[in-house]
């Protein structure tokens, strides 16, 4: 047997010089490492030898098999190192050809201002939320102070799609959602960017846009800290040289109720064609939380107050980017977005 074993070794320690490539250097290991190699066979009969000759017989084996696996590995790392060589010098790139230009894409204006918008108020400690755009009429109207019958409702053409549940005119409806969940009635600071729905269609307009709601519920709340707030937004979003003028209006889920003008941007309020010679341009709507919205929702009006402030997301990048036309928003217009792609790099 010791001479099988012998042969066996020269046999393999051939072969494995002879390997070209790795797949041939597998097949070597498995002829005479796997479980119906030669090596194998031949430790099954060792338990026919003489008790005094297994020992040895054994240890020779095993060491014919250390062996082989060695051999095996080193040429394996040599086969690598060699497959790695010829690869390199096959696929070589040459970088002195001119590189074929990468499009780039750019953020569209209106994801640009929702960030925008975001980072402000997150910086004032607000939580930003979301919520559903297929809405109910409680949520959406009714718990807004707005019931059925109610006047205002004729002021938003609701795209319905039952009697009951209806594409949201405007994110106030999380006002309503966040103060039900907030089981504890605590203080609460959130804005709320999103879509809404009114059927309108013109330049100034869009059946869909996106809006923002931000809403304050806490006690010792006045028309200071909404004006404050106003001002601090607008002049981050806008321009720090910019002032705010707060003029009467009606909102049924607020009161009192305010409409937001700001300084044009365009002619610093000296008056131009943008402005209408005013030298103010509108911008948004805001008012105090009224205590019927309150009420409805669990918070007793007596012990806190609010505000809220709601603003057109499209609106504002009209302005930011001096953009004409509402529409152009929405059509995915390569020639339009490109124009942002210069904002990425300043």
């Amino acid at each position: 047997m010791k001479e099988q074993i012998e042969q066996i070794r020269k046999n393999a320690i051939s072969e494995v010089e002879k390997a070209t490539d790795l797949r041939q250097l597998e097949e070597i290991r498995v002829k005479y490492s796997g479980k119906k190699s030669e090596l194998t066979v031949a430790s099954r009969e060792i338990s026919t030898l003489p008790k005094s000759e297994r020992p040895v017989m054994g240890g020779l084996i095993n060491q014919v098999k250390k062996e082989i696996e060695q051999l095996i590995k080193e040429k394996e790392k040599a086969l690598a190192k060699e497959e790695l060589t010829k690869k390199l010098e096959t696929e070589k790139i040459d970088i002195t050809l001119p590189s074929i230009k990468v499009k780039r894409g750019s953020k569209h204006p209106l994801t640009r201002i929702t960030e925008e918008v975001e980072d402000i108020y997150v910086s004032m400690g607000y939580n930003v939320v979301s919520g559903p755009e297929l809405e109910t009429d409680e949520f959406c109207f009714e718990r807004l102070n707005i019931p059925k019958g109610h006047p205002a409702r004729d002021m938003q053409d609701t795209f319905y799609i039952t009697s009951e549940y209806l594409l949201r005119t405007q994110t106030s409806s999380m006002q309503a959602r966040t103060m039900e969940d907030n089981k504890e009635k605590t203080p609460i600071r959130i804005i709320c960017p999103g879509k809404t729905y009114r059927r309108d269609d013109d330049a100034t307009h869009s059946h869909q846009f996106n809006q923002v709601e931000s809403l304050v519920i806490d006690k010792n709340i006045s028309v200071a800290d909404l004006k404050g707030t106003l001002e601090m937004f607008v002049r981050k979003m806008l321009g720090e040289d910019l002032d705010i003028r707060l003029r009467p209006s009606y909102f049924p889920f607020t009161e009192p109720s305010y409409e937001v003008d700001v300084t044009c941007f365009k002619c610093k309020g000296k008056g131009c064609n943008l402005c209408k010679q005013t030298g103010w341009i509108e911008i948004l709507g805001s008012g105090m939380v009224h205590p019927n919205v309150l009420r409805a929702n669990g918070y007793d009006p007596e012990i806190y107050g609010g505000f809220a402030i709601g603003v057109g997301l499209d609106r504002l990048a009209m302005f930011k980017y001096d953009i004409p036309d509402i529409r152009l928003l929405y059509q995915n217009d390569v020639r339009f977005l490109n124009q942002f792609d210069k904002c990425d790099r300043n």
